[in-house]
């Protein structure tokens, strides 16, 4: 019998085997660190004292006795931890403290995902009811059963929901919630850096919203916030919550020993720089290591690239592991299928997880080994959350990032100085996004009347309130505005998506048992759920036998076939007025408001295993129309050499580029930011590339861009011109290209874009 390997072994077969080893580009290994830790505080509450001694924890560390001690005394505070650092007894231990001296008190706990949230109320219970105290924890989400909700209202002391929950369900029906709103002590935001771009703007909406109302009950409550990694912790949380806080990161957590790996897929055409698959190189890897039962969380990038993943894994594995002991994990699925599978990796019924970012935020699913990246996830802080899941517990870990052939994988793997030594991401958030602003302003206004001289958000109020009073959606009696409309709005305002409304997906394969199996984002489905389109879920596949856009169901049944499906999307771009504008005799840079509109064309059939393209069809959907912030930069009279086709092949080869690049540079993720290169925009009829905000009004990224537009060419110039391909690959300009001079071409472009920008010194 075939003895299995261990971590150590396999670290070993990595560094020595010749098929692993001549792809490592870079070897990180982060030594173990001992704890920091500080004596229980003296004054602290003997039955809080009790049940941390009988959970094994006789001195906190470093980091959660100082925010014990600031939000005891009333204090606003943001700390950042890495992954897996104690941060829960961060916010516990001061609010469990308040409300056993003072049992009206209250407590709202804010975790940005369901599966969060429930893991968060496991914790706390368990501290409770080692202290033998009569405290009520609950969650108040989508699940929560109708017979209970009454009761979390009436007598909850801590109640843990999320933003949508509290935005639609709690905020506009506040007055069955007093109790809450009167003896509220404590709002505790958990992950904050996930609250950035859209969603972070709407949250920041909601707290106002939250705030607002906690004046009127005569409450002030405490902000305690923790976040992960980012470089303006204080800053967003200051954003999200208008309050002024204090940083806490000495972090005294103890962490194992962690070894980093960048492994670049061999090349497999070398004119083309183009390399092996970066998913068929995860499932060998993962494959290997999942034979040898070591606990694997493997991450990609999208719901598709996940389904893949997992097909491929099950499908190596399933004689020696059994069907279940591999399963995939991303939004989507139903309550009941993610609480079982966090389970089995508890248990560690499960030896391997593919997962979406959904697991990279902090729920408890026991103790992994190893973390593949399926390509860099797209921000620093994301990535460095994906690898805090292997060796949670103090133990050794492998975290190894595949690249893909992609541009942006190619510059972070070339590069893990970038990685390992650049300060992680600015997180930044509108809240004064018109558009995001007037959407809470009926919400509040539906929730308590508007007084004269009331401010929300820093447009001037009374104006906005007058707007909605001109549209008949408020409606004014002396010195106040009041909601006059019959239904509420918040039910039809969405924090998560520029789309209103989610796509319901109904598995009909069994007539006599049709059942709903999951939901998707509108924008999304038009590229994912099409008629004819291969839905992928838990690795079964299914085919759309209908997608009925007006009613936002998609019928799908089983089917078994060997390829899945990919869908073009067509962007066409006007701008519908110019902020600012910088005109030079090479080019012309501007900022300003545009109108994008979307449609998904055609869709073709992928081969498993080989990639193959085996047949394609046409996808018959309305266009989608988005009103955002763009930047651009567009050609002057100097390109006239170049002739129509080398110009387009240049244009498109340089938005190639520079799409990867832009995200960096406003430390985003590469889906915030969209690059669509025009040959003829329609509000100049100059070739054009523009950079716009992938969201409703726009969160401040093109305005980034537009201010630094300069440095971003250089980089895409430089990562063109370092790039070891003869004349252009998908790892600089996207293309296959047979075309000799369509890297010249690109790289003629973008130099012609700086010389403006260097004129400009913009």
């Amino acid at each position: 019998m075939k003895l299995r390997k261990n971590l150590q072994e396999m670290l070993e077969k990595l560094k020595l085997d010749g098929e692993y080893k001549e792809n490592i580009v870079h070897w990180h290994t982060i030594e173990e660190k001992p704890a920091k830790t500080a004596r229980l505080p003296e004054n602290m509450n003997p039955f809080l004292k009790d049940a941390l001694m009988k959970r094994g924890i006789g001195e906190l560390y470093t980091h959660q006795r100082t925010a014990f001690e600031k939000a005891r005394a009333g204090k606003n505070i943001v700390a950042v931890t890495p992954t897996a650092s104690g941060k829960t007894l961060c916010y516990n231990l001061p609010v469990l403290e308040t409300i056993i001296n003072d049992p009206n008190a209250r407590a709202l706990y804010m975790f940005p995902t369901k599966a969060l949230a429930q893991d968060q109320k496991s914790e706390i219970n368990e501290l409770i009811q080692e202290a033998g105290l009569d405290i009520n924890s609950y969650t108040y989400d989508g699940d929560t059963p109708a017979n209970i909700r009454q009761r979390v209202r009436k007598a909850g002391h801590v109640v843990i929901t999320n933003p949508d929950m509290l935005h639609s369900a709690i905020l506009p029906h506040h007055t069955k919630w007093v109790s809450l709103f009167e003896n509220l002590k404590f709002v505790v935001i958990d992950e904050l850096h996930t609250y950035r771009g859209v969603f972070g703007s709407h949250v920041a909406n909601v707290i106002r919203r939250l705030k607002r109302i906690c004046n009127y009950y005569g409450s002030d409550p405490v902000f305690i916030c923790t976040s992960a990694t980012i470089a303006n912790p204080v800053e967003l949380a200051e954003s999200l919550t208008e309050t002024k806080m204090e940083l806490i990161d000495n972090n005294g957590a103890p962490t194992g020993r962690k070894h980093f790996v960048f492994y670049n897929p061999p090349i497999v055409n070398k004119p083309l720089n183009i390399r092996r698959s970066a998913t068929l190189e995860v499932r060998r890897i993962a494959g290997e290591l999942l034979k040898n039962k070591i606990q694997t969380i493997v991450f990609a990038r999208s719901r598709v690239r996940v389904e893949i993943i997992l097909t491929y894994l099950q499908e190596l594995v399933k004689n020696q592991l059994g069907p279940k002991s591999i399963m995939g994990y991303r939004g989507g699925y139903l309550p009941a299928e993610r609480r079982r599978i966090e389970k089995g990796l508890r248990s560690g019924d499960i030896y391997g997880v593919v997962s979406t970012n959904a697991l990279e935020l902090g729920v408890d699913i026991g103790q992994l080994q190893v973390c593949i990246m399926t390509g860099y996830p797209g921000t620093i802080s994301s990535a460095w959350q994906q690898a805090g899941r292997a060796g949670r517990r103090h133990g050794e870990a492998l975290v190894i990032m595949v690249a893909s052939s992609s541009p942006l994988d190619q510059y972070v793997i070339q590069h893990p100085d970038y990685f390992f030594n650049k300060s992680p991401e600015t997180a930044r958030i509108n809240p004064d996004n018109l558009i995001i602003l007037i959407d809470h302003l009926k919400c509040a206004a539906y929730e308590l009347p508007f007084k004269k001289g009331e401010a929300f958000g820093r447009y001037e109020t009374e104006e906005l309130l007058e707007y909605l009073t001109e549209e008949r959606v408020l409606y004014r009696n002396g010195d106040k505005w009041y909601w006059m409309n019959d239904s509420f709005p918040a039910h039809n305002i969405s924090l998560r998506s520029a789309s209103q409304e989610n796509v319901i997906i109904i598995d009909q394969s069994d007539v006599a048992n049709v059942k709903v199996i999951g939901e998707m984002d509108t924008f999304s489905a038009m590229t994912l759920l099409h008629d004819e389109a291969i839905y992928l879920h838990q690795g079964i596949q299914y085919q759309v036998e209908k997608l009925d856009w007006d009613e936002k169901k998609a019928f799908v049944r089983e089917v078994d076939v060997d390829y899945f499906t990919d869908a073009n999307l067509a962007v066409q771009l006007k701008v519908l007025e110019v902020d600012r504008i910088s005109e030079r005799k090479e080019a012309e840079i501007g900022y300003g408001d545009v109108s994008v509109r979307a449609m998904a064309t055609i869709f073709k059939k992928i081969k498993f295993e080989t990639h193959d393209n085996i047949g394609s069809g046409p996808i018959f959907l309305p266009e989608a129309e988005l009103h955002t912030n763009a930047a651009w930069i567009s050609l002057g009279e100097t390109h006239d050499g170049m002739g129509q086709d080398r110009l387009e092949q240049g244009l498109i080869g340089a938005a190639h580029a520079l799409s990867h690049i832009a995200p960096l540079f406003v430390m985003a993720d590469p889906q915030d930011i969209h690059v669509v290169p025009q040959v003829k925009a329609d509000h100049n009829e100059k070739p054009t590339i523009f950079f716009y905000d992938r969201y409703p009004g726009g969160i401040g990224l093109s305005d980034k861009i537009y201010s630094g537009i300069g440095t971003v060419l250089e980089e895409a110039s430089s990562m063109i011109g370092n790039c070891k391909c003869e004349s252009g690959c998908p790892s600089c300009i996207g293309m296959d290209t047979s075309a000799e001079t369509a890297k010249k071409d690109a790289l003629n472009i973008i130099s012609l874009f700086l010389e403006a920008a260097k004129e400009e010194r913009i």
